[in-house]
């Protein structure tokens, strides 16, 4: 149903969005790192009572500070994550009315967010005893108010990580299991005799302070030992995170037009490191709420699109042979790399960026266009803000 350019250039948005929103997260997380590495030189100079007061007052104090950093992480995600599961459910409501015809396209519902949607999804555990969530829904019957397709806060409320755990949870776990083992480093590194110096680079690796800015990825190669694990996991939570909520606003919309359609394709194509589950599901059509939806594990980048209902609403649907892009109708096999390939720079600096047009160029030379594609966006690491994702998606910016 959707134009290979709009699919394809969401999906490489979303992932870009992911890598702006961890960044921040991390960023923060690194700097706590540094200051308390920082703290800890000359230490092993001072007298043994006084040296184990100063580690324990270090060792308190970043604690306190990575539980803070656990709070505002995930704070900065619920705020993040609603403005995205706006944003993705009026594009998703624009592309089903492009597929149709102009006399149809008026049809096609919308959705109401809840303003408590992306809070739940973060913080509420559907597996703790005693949690009563107020539906949305039944606020509005009480209210009197008249019946809406929503995604509300009780939605959200059953939406967990492929672990089962929630984002408040998993930022907590984070801080927790990293401040032990900042903790257990240090003290058995002085134990050892080993000093200072060699047990801050083994902690930070070449992380500095003010260092020249750095994608999420490097700063994730160039940590130690109590920084590149805790990076890459902040990056694989908030890339799982924002594809859980883009994907569940997209299938909330398909599921609000069932007069228009009744099934929804599951897309694996674009990471060169597909899973085997994602591999095998790849191209399915399902019911909408008896299949899967995605991610069904850490990192996935898979997505649904809808099946729209030709035949059901009485109108032939676009030639078999051919599929509709941004210039018109074009071969059904072709992919999106393909496609891309013959494009104009203008459409390739839009869709990829105009620095990565040379390194997607290069690849192609390669690899070909469409494991180019694949690859360029398994390793791409630009960022977008939401901001700079709203000015993106100009007909569907407006705050709802």
């Amino acid at each position: 149903m959707t134009t290979p350019a709009e699919l394809y250039r969401n999906a490489i948005d979303l992932n870009r969005f992911s890598n702006s929103v961890a960044k921040r997260i991390a960023r923060t997380y690194n700097d706590l790192i540094l200051d308390a590495v920082d703290q800890l030189r000359g230490i092993d100079e001072l007298a043994a009572p006084v040296k184990a007061a100063r580690l324990r007052a270090i060792l308190a104090q970043l604690k306190g500070s990575l539980d803070n950093w656990a709070e505002a992480s995930t704070l900065l995600a619920v705020e993040e994550l609603q403005g995205l599961a706006v944003l993705q459910s009026k594009f998703v409501t624009s592309e089903l009315a492009k597929a149709l015809p102009v006399e149809l396209a008026n049809q096609i519902r919308s959705v109401q967010i809840s303003p408590q949607f992306a809070q739940a999804v973060a913080t509420i555990d559907p597996t703790a005893l005693n949690v009563v969530t107020l539906s949305d829904d039944l606020q509005a019957a009480v209210a009197g108010a008249p019946q809406a397709f929503r995604l509300t806060a009780a939605q959200g409320s059953v939406i967990t990580l492929p672990n089962g755990k929630v984002i408040e949870k998993s930022f907590r776990g984070l801080a927790e299991s990293q401040a032990d083992l900042f903790s257990m480093t240090v003290r058995n590194g002085l134990l050892t005799g080993e000093s200072t110096d060699k047990l801050a680079r083994r902690l930070k690796g070449r992380l500095q302070f003010g260092q020249p800015a750095m994608s999420l990825r490097q700063m994730a190669q160039a940590g130690g030992e109590v920084t590149a694990v805790a990076n890459h996991q902040v990056m694989a939570l908030m890339r799982t995170s924002i594809n859980q909520v883009a994907n569940a606003s997209s299938q909330q919309v398909y599921e609000a037009n069932q007069d228009v359609t009744k099934k929804y394709r599951y897309v694996a194509t674009l990471d060169s490191r597909t899973s085997p589950i994602c591999r095998s599901l790849d191209g399915q059509e399902f019911v909408y709420g008896k299949g899967p939806v995605p991610p069904l594990h850490f990192n996935c980048r898979s997505t649904t699109v809808p099946v729209v209902d030709y035949k059901g609403l009485g109108f032939d649907p676009p030639p078999p042979s051919k599929r509709s892009s941004r210039n018109g109708l074009v071969p059904s096999d072709q992919t999106y790399g393909q496609w891309l390939e013959n494009q104009s720079k203008a459409v390739k600096d839009d869709v990829l960026g105009a620095s990565k047009v040379p390194y997607f160029e290069s690849l192609v030379k390669k690899v070909g266009p469409t494991k180019a594609i694949r690859k360029f966006v398994s390793q791409d690491g630009s960022e977008l803000t939401l901001a700079q994702l709203r000015r993106r998606y100009p007909d569907v910016k407006t705050a709802q």
